[in-house]
């Protein structure tokens, strides 16, 4: 008796692992159906036919980085860190998210990834002297705006974090890092 019940459990982990795997090829497939037409399109960037808007947050961080102006309370230099976290992504200082990802899904996100750039690269190698396009098209010159409002967006955020500090602000406004004195 007791080796059913041994292996009636080995067998119901082995399924449960087995349908975990297959949900994250699954949720692999899906990404890669999701990307596939972003993917596809990527030559209509070099053709400057499609481009990605600049967030606004990050054009007014382009324009002045350093502005104090409607900041001198932590609750607004904690919403503009908001608003730049939601344009830029965490900041370095924050904790990665602990997503409870299975390795099996960590690997079918890997999988979809690596497709992705797979089918970017293919299409983007049919467009002869691409570079030369890419400078012609203007298609250069928006890439390299966006960097520079990224930049300052980046800028904008370590210096709110500084002031946030300065000023005994909690995090948003300052780094996750930073207790507030009593």
């Amino acid at each position: 008796m007791k080796t059913l019940t041994v292996s009636a459990i080995c067998f119901s982990a082995l399924t449960l692992g087995a349908c975990a795997a297959t949900q994250s090829a699954g949720g692999g497939v899906q990404t890669v159906r999701d990307g596939f037409a972003d993917a596809a399109t990527a030559p209509l960037e070099d053709l400057n036919l499609r481009r990605d808007a600049i967030p606004t947050v990050l054009l007014q961080a382009q324009s002045a980085p350093y502005d104090m102006r409607n900041m001198e309370r932590c609750p607004t230099i904690a919403a503009e860190v908001r608003r730049l976290d939601d344009a830029l992504g965490p900041d370095l200082d924050e904790p990665r998210p602990q997503n409870g990802s299975l390795n099996s899904e960590i690997a079918a996100d890997a999988a979809a990834s690596a497709t992705l750039d797979a089918i970017r690269d293919t299409a983007t190698d049919f467009i002869p002297l691409r570079s030369w396009v890419r400078r012609l098209s203007g298609a250069e010159q928006h890439s390299q705006q966006v960097q520079a409002a990224i930049q300052a967006g980046l800028q904008r955020r370590a210096f709110l974090k500084g002031m946030g500090m300065q000023r005994n602000c909690a995090p948003p406004a300052a780094p996750s890092w930073f207790t507030p004195r009593g």
